[in-house]
């Protein structure tokens, strides 16, 4: 019997209707674990050029080794494919309870191919596996959809979903998990590859079968000093959550403001997460086995829109649909979050579409013929309301923002392309590289694409310290010459989160490799050092990279030059600092051992155990 995972992922073929088993071995969970890691393998290895939105391209939803185990914040899901918005390696990382509840029918993911021939959803449960038919939730958003199959599973039963930008196949759309307490898979279009295959929904109701652990007495005592540590040194988050931080990242000069035009934004004060203890709360949050519980339930109403109920927005959507399009509203803020999640779309990415539209508008490159008669202005709620429907269901610009801001900039023209902020084709998060430029390198080479939880090197810069690397004292988050020795440790190091499945906000907590390698060892029975730890993380990365690499991704896709890097800030703490990223390129391929051109070498993939990929990449 093997210990920290089933050994097996439920195969479900659309097209035809019909289930199989994919068996796991122990020495590819103890080369890849599970979640994004073992995705990767199985894409490469045996979808590596299938369309995004092809029926027979895969869509896998792969639990982290970890997750439902007692284990810190072992939460964690990967839904991995190819992306319709950049073409490349997409994992969308989501946590909340329905991971743990998968774990717990006995499998250790879902691996979907074809396509249905009218829409269904899956439901897994008391021994029992089926499609059904999904005709009357077509259209439905994502709470509705949620709602409506619960009334007709067991109590308890947890469902995601996709919302009408799914079903619309939007570049930009999520998956929506447990609503309302509504916690996503969302970057990169993940949702449209769900709605490609006429998948709605997947229903899950766990049937007792736990992970086996292998010491059970041994995790007990690490994690009783453990969790301890972690929630002391992570209150901050449990008692605003993540959008707490979002005062302290505009004094960093870290906050998107403005399409990434500003540096200062001093009313964000009035959206985070402070404010919201004071004025919409309702409750806290927690993910399965978490002891931060960052998570926020509010509650109130945008006058003359509607009432709202569920998630408050992460820091993330504080900034994108935010200070990025100049809204100070917690009600408009509030509002906008939740309808992104009932229609399924990705705040980070939607935030950036309104932010470029409004702006198109301001300067006259789109006129009312273009958005169906409207005036978008910065800030205002029927501007950012009418944007994020239009997206969802292709209406006006919003059939063109559906795209992603590089694609919608390239069929607007106009040199709008000087409007966006995005990396191999996707959109910049809420971190500005101006601010921490640490980020400016984690954004160029990060393996999906403009992406800040592969890196997470702010928190350093900002006082996290990181004790099992020597990082005690912040680095100078504008100095250079030190950045690329700490995004490549820290992007191996976060490269084995999501394929554990645990929460990225551990690092707050202290949490670092010698750690979390106590519980992988007391779950499975290994005898992980911290070496082990950034190892496997390095050769997960890379991995990656060369999936990428297959697809065409290389220099020239790292460099790429947008605003959020190429222009100074006119004011706030990083006013004026333009990061050089082509100069710490260099240094950081050569400690990951790439050619010049972002090509892994051969002696480096023998170092990580991935030598039998070379034959692949070599005369790119």
């Amino acid at each position: 019997m093997p210990f920290g995972f089933h050994g097996k992922i439920l195969t479900v073929d659309l097209t035809n209707e019909k289930f199989g088993e994919m068996s796991i071995n122990e020495e590819d969970v103890r080369k890849f674990t599970l979640g994004s890691g073992l995705a990767a393998k199985i894409l490469l290895d045996e979808f590596p050029f299938t369309e995004p939105l092809a029926p027979e391209s895969p869509l896998l939803f792969l639990s982290g080794l970890l997750t439902g185990t007692n284990a810190p914040t072992a939460c964690k899901l990967s839904v991995c494919a190819r992306s319709p918005l950049t073409g490349i390696w997409n994992e969308a990382t989501v946590g909340g309870h329905w991971p743990a509840e998968l774990r717990f029918t006995g499998y250790d993911g879902i691996l979907f191919t074809g396509k249905a021939k009218k829409p269904v959803y899956l439901y897994i449960g008391e021994d029992k596996i089926e499609l059904r038919p999904a005709e009357k939730l077509w259209g439905k958003d994502t709470y509705e959809t949620a709602a409506l199959i619960q009334s007709e599973c067991p109590p308890r039963t947890l469902v995601a979903a996709i919302g009408p930008a799914g079903e619309n196949l939007v570049s930009i759309a999520a998956i929506c998990f447990d609503p309302p307490n509504a916690r996503h898979a969302a970057r990169a279009g993940i949702g449209a590859n769900m709605g490609s295959k006429n998948l709605k929904a997947i229903a899950v109701k766990g049937s007792g079968k736990k992970i086996a652990v292998a010491d059970p007495e041994k995790l007990k005592e690490h994690l009783k000093e453990d969790t301890l540590k972690i929630k002391n040194n992570a209150k901050g988050l449990s008692e605003f959550g993540t959008a707490g931080g979002a005062p302290a990242v505009e004094s960093f000069g870290d906050l998107s403001i403005k399409n990434w035009y500003l540096g200062s934004f001093p009313q964000v004060t009035e959206i985070s997460g402070q404010k919201v203890r004071e004025t919409i709360f309702v409750k806290h949050y927690a993910c399965w086995a978490c002891p931060i519980g960052c998570g926020k339930i509010v509650q109130g109403e945008l006058p003359g829109f509607g009432k709202f109920y569920g998630h408050y927005a992460e820091y993330e959507t504080v900034g994108m649909l935010g200070s990025q399009v100049l809204n100070a509203d917690l009600n408009l803020l509030s509002y906008a979050n939740e309808l992104a999640n009932r229609l399924g779309i990705d705040t980070i990415s939607g935030g950036a579409a309104v932010a470029f539209a409004i702006e198109c508008f301001e300067k006259k490159k789109i006129s009312k013929k273009d958005t169906g008669g409207m005036e978008y202005r910065w800030g205002d709620a029927t501007t950012i309301v009418s944007l994020l429907k239009d997206i969802a269901y292709r209406r006006n610009l919003g059939a063109v923002l559906a795209y992603g801001t590089k694609r919608a900039a390239e069929i607007i023209g106009k040199n709008t392309i000087e409007f966006t902020s995005t990396n191999k084709g996707l959109e910049y998060p809420a971190h500005d590289p101006r601010g921490h430029v640490g980020m400016a390198l984690n954004y160029a080479t990060a393996v999906r694409g403009a992406c800040h939880l592969e890196g997470l090197t702010y928190f350093l810069d900002r006082g996290v310290p990181a004790v099992d690397f020597g990082i005690t004292t912040p680095p100078n988050q504008f100095e250079e010459s030190d950045k690329p020795q700490i995004v490549f440790t820290m992007q191996n190091f976060f490269s084995l989160f999501n394929p554990l499945g645990l929460c990225k906000f551990l690092f707050h907590g202290q949490a670092g490799p010698k750690m979390i390698s106590n519980w992988v060892n007391a779950i499975c029975g290994w005898k992980w050092t911290m070496d082990d730890f950034q190892l496997t993380g390095e050769r997960l990365f890379n991995l990656k990279r060369i999936y990428g690499n297959l697809l065409g991704i290389s220099k020239k896709d790292d460099i790429y030059l947008s605003r959020a890097v190429a222009w100074p800030k006119p004011d706030g703490k990083a006013k004026g600092v333009v990061p050089n990223v082509a100069k710490m390129l260099a240094e950081y391929y050569r400690l990951r051992g790439w050619s010049d051109e972002g090509i892994p070498r051969k002696e480096r993939l023998q170092q990580l155990g991935l030598e039998k990929y070379y034959s692949r990449i070599e005369n790119i």
